[in-house]
């Protein structure tokens, strides 16, 4: 099946769109010598991360309503799980691409040496246990450290992409962190959705002092604070003296989230700008597909543990003085809010972002470009250190979590960075004029390749 969006209107932007890509997304040139790239992952299912990447690295994509060439040629898979529903096999058969059995095979494609320039590692997904403490022990420390192996062997290191957070534990984060520094390997890592359109369009300027800030999901402990750190600090790290780490954490649930409410721990109008910037994106988005591959039930071995029930909020404390929380408000997986307070403004800055017609999926065409650029260009689209923090901060609100909601000091979350301008590598919502919620969505992985598009 190809969907009305393949076969249309993508095909109907014709060479020119594909070509034309100003700024840093002139990455959709096709070089002189694409990157090879080895993409290793959990699980390859509908909708799972590394379906949401991998459509994007396998055929042209729109970013910013623009048809883009990966720039890169997928040459290797590694699937650690093969669920019920699993398309790896499938996908392997069909596209020609390698499935091996070990990351090293992956990334040397069946040889003795390297033989890829780049390293695609997606580590979310799949039935994988929970620690004591709650954290879901995803393998993204073991596949980062089996591809390093692989080019210790030869004394050649390529750029690593790390999806979401580094590691559950924060001493596996610090060490991939310092691994990628001292062998000079770019290293990218995060989440998708600090890429979102923001509506209305707000920009925080370099060098403003902020006094308070907030981000508000609508979604699960850890997994989703995750997404709400990044999008914090995707705000906060260009503030006045650049970002110089975080002093300590509280996650508030229950009684103590109705207490910290009662007192003004964080500030109503900033909740309120944020969750009405929201309610004035005037968006709709498509329903999940009702088919046989998303709605098919998955047996897991491993069931996740209990998490906090209703509203929370995490309250930060930064080193520099600044005071941010973030907030779960209701259920929602469309919900990523952000308001800040700057020093002698009054009114608040505020956006929602919007993730597209068809929801989360829609976040990954914007991180997929990021990673191309980080491929092609060999450099960090942003600095590493943002995911460094943001893991050890999910990392600390896990141990508050089991220490009763105590205040977690985090001295080793003195992280200094400054802000880079990745802002051309946003979605500006031009490609919400070409998907729109009903376009339908292609669901058996079938992205189109370059040569389909290219003029004739």
């Amino acid at each position: 099946m190809t969907s009305d969006l393949t076969r249309r209107n993508l095909f109907s932007l014709g060479a020119a769109g594909l070509l034309a890509s100003p700024g840093v997304s002139a990455v959709a040139a096709r070089p002189i010598r694409r990157p090879r790239v080895a993409a290793i992952f959990t699980v390859l299912r509908f909708r799972s991360h590394a379906y949401n990447i991998l459509e994007n690295f396998m055929g042209p994509y729109l970013f910013r309503g623009q048809m883009r060439d990966p720039g890169v040629d997928v040459v290797s898979f590694y699937a650690d799980q093969f669920p019920e529903d699993d398309m790896a096999r499938d996908v392997a058969r069909r596209t020609g691409v390698p499935l091996y059995p070990s990351i090293p095979e992956a990334l040397r494609c069946g040889g003795n040496d390297l033989a890829v320039d780049a390293v695609l590692s997606i580590g979310e997904h799949g039935d994988y246990p929970w620690d004591s403490l709650g954290r879901h022990l995803y393998p993204r420390k073991r596949f980062f450290d089996e591809s390093v192996k692989v080019m210790e062997d030869v004394k050649r290191y390529v750029p690593f992409f790390n999806d979401k957070h580094l590691s559950y534990r924060w001493d596996e984060s610090r060490t991939m962190f310092d691994t990628a520094r001292e062998n000079q390997m770019p290293l990218m890592a995060g989440s998708s959705v600090p890429l979102a359109q923001r509506m209305p369009p707000v920009e925080i300027p370099p060098g403003a002092r902020i006094e308070e800030a907030v981000s508000i999901h609508g979604g699960g402990l850890e997994s989703y604070d995750f997404h709400a750190f990044e999008v914090l600090q995707s705000f906060v790290e260009s503030r006045s003296g650049g970002e110089t780490g975080v002093a300590d954490i509280q996650l508030l649930t229950g009684q103590a989230y109705q207490e910290a409410l009662k007192q003004g721990r964080w500030s109503k109008d900033l909740v309120d700008a944020a969750m009405a910037a929201e309610r004035q994106m005037n968006v709709r988005r498509q329903r999940w597909p009702r088919t046989g591959v998303f709605s098919a039930r998955r047996p897991t071995v491993h069931q996740p543990p209990e998490k906090p029930n209703g509203p929370y909020a995490i309250s930060i404390r930064y080193n520099d003085g600044m005071k941010a929380t973030v907030l779960r408000l209701t259920s929602s997986s469309d919900r990523w809010n952000f308001a800040c307070r700057l020093k002698g403004e009054q009114k608040p800055r505020a956006t929602a972002l919007f993730n597209g017609p068809w929801g989360n999926r829609c976040l990954f065409k914007a991180l997929s470009h990021a990673i191309q650029y980080t491929f092609t260009k060999q450099q960090e689209p942003w600095p590493a250190e943002r995911t460094l923090l943001t893991s050890g901060m999910v990392d600390a609100v896990m141990t508050s979590w089991n220490n009763n909601g105590k205040a977690v000091p985090t001295p080793h979350l003195k992280i200094s960075y400054q802000a880079a301008d990745w802002s051309q590598l946003r979605e500006d919502g031009a490609t919400w004029k070409i998907i729109t919620p009903d376009t339908p969505q292609p669901v058996d992985f079938q992205p189109r390749p370059w040569s389909d598009l290219r003029p004739h």
